[in-house]
This record gives structure tokens, C-alpha cells and sequence, in this order.
């Protein structure tokens, strides 16, 4: 029986439908049995299906808000949701790094949200390379990620960081993702080819949080994310809907 649960903590937006952002990032951590801690960095007005506003919190709020959770507890693993430009990310990168050198950082690209609102300031991308040396795992869906490698991020004397790209959107092998880790690629296929996966509001972030679970219980990245896409699968068959179903 486990009776002591790693921390780990969701540095992201805060969604009122709770699909997304930091509502949905608790409840993946609740089921995976670690301890959910969340620092908001945008309100939003949406539900699954619609954006309405959008109102980010000052970065010094965010900064001072990780150095006293992460000065009181042992956080393992950090998601980090979204952000508005490369620097707002670099800041929290660092603030996390800076306290405790080797926690492990996984970052949920959200460039746009499925109703094509944009969040991330497309204008700072070539700023990331050095930012994602500072950063373990990221996240990119497939159109995330085309538009991700035009800035030539991920080449092998570049970042440093492991990618893992999100299958969804392929024309191909639909539901493969590609991990690649010290150069070398890794395909993780669906578990479970007989479900019916429906689509999900919020499912990057669900994906992202439940592969920080697993790293912050010790998995290596490689079964963190075999594990991930086992809890994601799970939520996308749970129900029709576009708001997906944590147990």
C-alpha cells in the first residue's frame, strides 16, 4: 500500500469547463495516486467547445507562487500548460530549475486551442532553443510539431530535450506517437486498438500531467509515456462528449 504520494505540480491555465488547464491536470493526478499542487497562469472564459476570453496572470505572481510550494514541498515533476511567449516559459523553467536541479519538467506546447484561439507568441519561437535545455519532455501534437521544427528545435546538437509527437493528427498510423530520446525514436503504439476514441477537450493536457505522474513515481521516460497514453486512451473512449470522463 502506498501510503506516502510523490508531488508534483501543474503550472498551466485555468479552464471553467474543467477539460483543460489546471482542473483537468488535478484530476489526472488524483487517479494516477500522486499529489496535485496547480499554479494558474491564464484565466480563461471557455467551455469544450468555445473560447471567450483570455486574461494572463503576471509573471511574478507565477515566480513567487513556485518558490513557496516548491521550497515547502518535494515536488518530482512539473507540467507546465500554457504560456504566452518564450520568455514567460524560460522564467519558469529557471525559477523550477533553480530550486531543485532535477526535477523533472514536461511542457504541453498549446499554441492554440482546438477552437483556433491562439495563446503562444508565435513571434518568440526561435527563442525556445535555449529554453528547452531546461526542459526533460515536450509534448507537440503533430501540427504542433511541423510548426515546432521549422525553427530547427530539435536537432540533435540542439535542445537536449526529449519529444514526444502525439499521433491524433497523422494521416498515417492514426494514434502512434514517437518518442524521441537521445536521437533515437521510439514508436508507442495504441494499446487498444478495439475501443472507440472519441475526441477530447483538453486531452494534451491530460496526456502531458498523467506522464508527469509516472515520472514523479519513478518510471523512466520511455514507460512514463507508454503508461500516459495507456490513462489517456481510457479518458478518450470514457464517453462521446468532448468533456472526457477520469474514472
Amino acid at each position: 500500500m502506498q501510503t506516502e504520494r510523490p508531488f508534483v505540480m501543474s503550472v498551466a491555465g485555468f479552464d471553467p469547463s474543467g477539460g483543460a488547464g489546471v482542473l483537468a491536470d488535478i484530476k489526472t493526478f488524483e487517479q494516477l495516486k500522486v499529489q496535485g499542487l496547480a499554479i494558474c497562469t491564464a484565466l480563461t472564459l471557455q467551455t469544450e467547445s468555445e473560447f471567450y476570453t483570455l486574461q494572463w496572470q503576471p509573471i511574478d505572481e507565477i515566480l513567487s507562487a513556485i518558490d513557496i510550494l516548491m521550497k515547502k514541498y518535494k515536488v518530482e515533476a512539473v507540467k507546465i500548460g500554457v504560456v504566452k511567449d518564450a520568455e514567460f516559459l524560460a522564467q519558469i523553467a529557471e525559477k523550477v530549475k533553480t530550486i531543485n536541479p532535477e526535477v523533472k519538467i514536461v511542457w504541453d506546447p498549446v499554441l492554440k486551442s482546438t477552437s483556433e484561439f491562439s495563446f503562444f507568441d508565435l513571434n518568440t519561437i526561435h527563442e525556445l532553443k535555449n529554453v528547452l535545455r531546461k526542459i526533460d519532455l515536450i509534448t507537440p501534437n503533430y501540427n504542433e510539431y511541423e510548426i515546432l521544427k521549422e525553427y530547427h528545435l530539435f536537432e540533435q546538437s540542439g535542445s537536449g530535450c526529449s519529444v514526444l509527437i502525439k499521433g491524433g493528427h497523422r494521416e498515417d498510423k492514426t494514434g502512434t506517437d514517437i518518442l524521441w530520446e537521445n536521437g533515437k525514436e521510439i514508436s508507442i503504439e495504441p494499446n487498444n486498438t478495439t475501443s472507440v476514441f472519441y475526441p477530447k477537450h483538453g486531452s494534451g493536457c491530460v496526456l502531458s500531467c498523467a506522464i508527469a505522474s509516472h515520472l514523479a513515481k519513478g518510471e523512466n521516460l520511455k514507460n512514463a509515456c507508454r503508461k500516459g497514453k495507456q490513462y489517456i486512451e481510457k479518458f478518450l473512449a470514457s464517453n462521446p462528449t468532448l468533456l472526457g470522463f477520469h474514472s
